[in-house]
């Protein structure tokens, strides 16, 4: 397994001044589940300046949690037991709430296996801290030239669930949504509808959707991970499927919700005349080839153009509405920070670049 990247010196820094009376609150929630041969590793990594580490033991067959108990001295770590397994996603919904009941301000989360670097918190906070974001998360394709490090078969996947997720979440100018190195503001957390979001593989592609319909900010954070001897639970392969039924599932919900039942506008009436127009003419066009290939005639000319001009003119309004759903990603945070301490840093100080 290769090392993580050296830490840029700024981030350094910054991680080093900032103290627990000055800053809000940072609690990490790391979910366990075959994670015994890296976890003390991980936590032996986190940054001064997190507050408490919340381990989330998902019923782990390799026991984990108690692993962590018997030999990991950090007094802020603490283990919270599953009593069943409930996924990545129910192991952190539960680290979230478990953070929130100890007043946390913002809540970074960072998987058990490795391959998340902790010496870039400071990198996934500073958009939070600044007010420009109410959620971040990581981007392993913004840097092309560690790309060549992922395997082939997980590129392709991720680059086939992210064009799902754009069209599902609304969120058109991120990447990577299958990425679990994420942070989000405990006021945002708290209004996540938390017992209706998927708590399997699908979690970081439906919580995007949640964030979505609360109208909450969302930032990439360029990363790069490492990948050595670990074992993914995750296999593409298998999710494809259950992705795409239910990034469908998603793409309804938040069309109607945002187009439909909250607001109505022009991008409603385009959507709405661009579907019946190319169901129209695309029906109007079977039905026509249809007698005429029973008839054994060729279509008239008239008739072509009748189902033609129908599918021109409503892919034109679609592609109306889809310029206008990408025109309307969340600009405006909705995170409601607590007041700053009068000695505290100002958050305009962060790099946010890669170390």
């Amino acid at each position: 397994m290769t090392p993580w990247p050296k830490k840029r010196k700024v981030l350094y820094m910054v991680a080093q001044s900032m103290s627990k009376n000055e800053v809000q609150t940072i609690h990490v929630v790391v979910p366990c589940y075959r994670a015994r041969s890296h976890i003390l590793e991980v936590l032996s990594a986190m940054p001064d300046l997190v507050s408490m580490v919340h381990v989330v033991d998902d019923a782990c067959p390799e026991q984990t949690g108690s692993h962590v108990q018997d030999n990991c001295r950090d007094p802020r770590v603490r283990v919270h037991f599953n009593d069943r397994n409930l996924g990545v996603g129910g192991a952190v919904l539960r680290g979230y709430e478990e953070a929130m009941a100890c007043s946390a301000d913002l809540i970074v989360k960072i998987d058990g296996d490795g391959q998340m670097d902790p010496a870039l918190i400071p990198s996934f906070i500073a958009p939070i801290l600044r007010g420009t974001a109410d959620y971040t998360k990581g981007n392993r394709f913004f840097d092309l030239s560690n790309i060549h490090r992922m395997p082939p078969l997980r590129i392709f996947g991720n680059a086939v669930l992210s064009f799902m997720a754009k069209l599902s979440t609304g969120y058109w100018d991120i990447f990577d949504p299958t990425n679990g190195y994420t942070a989000i503001h405990a006021s945002v957390a708290k209004r996540l509808p938390r017992n209706k979001i998927s708590q399997r593989y699908f979690f970081e592609s439906d919580i995007l959707f949640r964030l979505n319909t609360l109208r909450a900010v969302v930032v990439d954070v360029p990363m790069d991970a490492r990948y050595g001897e670990e074992i993914s639970n995750l296999k593409v392969s298998r999710v494809v499927g259950d992705f795409l039924l239910k990034h469908v599932r998603n793409f309804t919900k938040r069309i109607f919700y945002n187009f439909f039942l909250r607001d109505l506008s022009i991008a409603s009436f385009e959507l709405v005349v661009g579907v019946v127009m190319m169901s129209g003419g695309a029906t109007f066009g079977t039905l026509k080839w249809i007698q005429s290939a029973r008839g054994g005639y060729e279509t008239t000319a008239g008739s072509v153009m009748l189902a033609a001009l129908p599918l021109i003119i409503g892919l034109q309004f679609l592609l109306a509405f889809l310029s206008y759903d990408i025109a309307s990603v969340p600009r405006r945070p909705i995170q409601m920070p607590r007041e700053p301490h009068p000695r505290a840093p100002s958050p305009n100080s962060f790099d946010t670049r890669l170390p």
